[in-house]
């Protein structure tokens, strides 16, 4: 699935910043800039992916 920010600007000024398509807490590490630079946050909630691992597969090899 393709990753990407949306911003809901409402009626009423009021903000929704989704992560779309982000695993764990990539998801708050992709929105950090967007909420530090619009200002206050009331709240927060994690969608059911936040609690999915991201699987990073990290290969070695040793010299025999």
């Amino acid at each position: 699935m393709k990753r990407s920010i949306e911003i809901l600007v409402r009626p009423d000024g009021t903000l929704n910043i989704d992560a779309v398509g982000f695993k764990g807490a990539d998801c708050e590490e992709a929105t950090k800039f967007f909420e530090t630079a619009l200002g206050v946050t009331l709240q927060k909630r994690h969608k059911p992916e936040y609690h999915q691992s991201n699987r990073r597969q990290h290969q070695q090899r040793l010299a025999t």
